[in-house]
């Protein structure tokens, strides 16, 4: 008998309006009544998103903020990283998490249409992550061509530039970063965390 897959107290159109989370992620009503980038549920419209479709790092800390107004990318910059994913950062160190992050969105997001698209970085359950990827992605909006498309304004059907994988990468490493503030230039040696000790 299978285990059954924990699942996640959030989807991608939850939403805690009275705590200024929201869901931009417009519906097709929406989008044919000209109502995109408001609150699916209050509709709230606190975001700039000519200047986040600008995709300006120098504009990063903005752009990070923003989406923390997102009840689903809220959560995952807040939800408590276990052992494992911690550790695999530190072992890769700044210089490899950064290349690691580049090839992690070149595989999944980087095509014109993405295999399973909108399924292709799955909801991390915390005790079973093994890496922090699907936790930024989700949280940097990286997760799929959806998302890509209203916060970044990256178009879907076509393939990403590299100007586009240099800017997004960027973001995805800002949150390890933020999230793993340990991490050395090189990386380092951690000793291996069995699974059931993923505390």
């Amino acid at each position: 008998m299978s285990k059954s897959r924990t699942k996640l107290p959030i989807s991608c159109d939850s939403t805690k309006c009275e705590n200024g989370l929201h869901c931009f992620r417009a519906t097709k009503e929406m989008i044919d009544q000209n109502r995109a980038g408001v609150c699916i549920s209050c509709g709230a419209a606190p975001i700039d998103w000519l200047r986040l479709h600008g995709r300006s790092i120098g504009d990063a800390a903005h752009t990070l903020e923003s989406l923390k107004q997102e009840y689903v990318r809220y959560y995952f910059w807040n939800i408590e990283l276990k052992q494992r994913p911690i550790n695999h950062a530190r072992r890769k160190g700044k210089i490899g998490i950064r290349a690691a992050i580049r090839r992690q969105l070149e595989t999944s997001i980087a095509a014109a249409k993405p295999f399973h698209d909108g399924f292709q970085t799955p909801m991390p359950v915390p005790d079973e992550a093994t890496t922090v990827y699907p936790y930024a992605q989700h949280a940097t909006a990286t997760c799929c061509r959806k998302c890509l498309e209203y916060w970044h304004g990256i178009p879907r059907g076509r393939q990403l530039t590299a100007d586009e994988l240099d800017y997004l990468s960027e973001l995805v490493f800002c949150y390890v970063e933020e999230r793993v503030p340990e991490m050395t230039d090189q990386g380092e040696y951690i000793p291996a965390v069995r699974k059931h000790e993923n505390l």
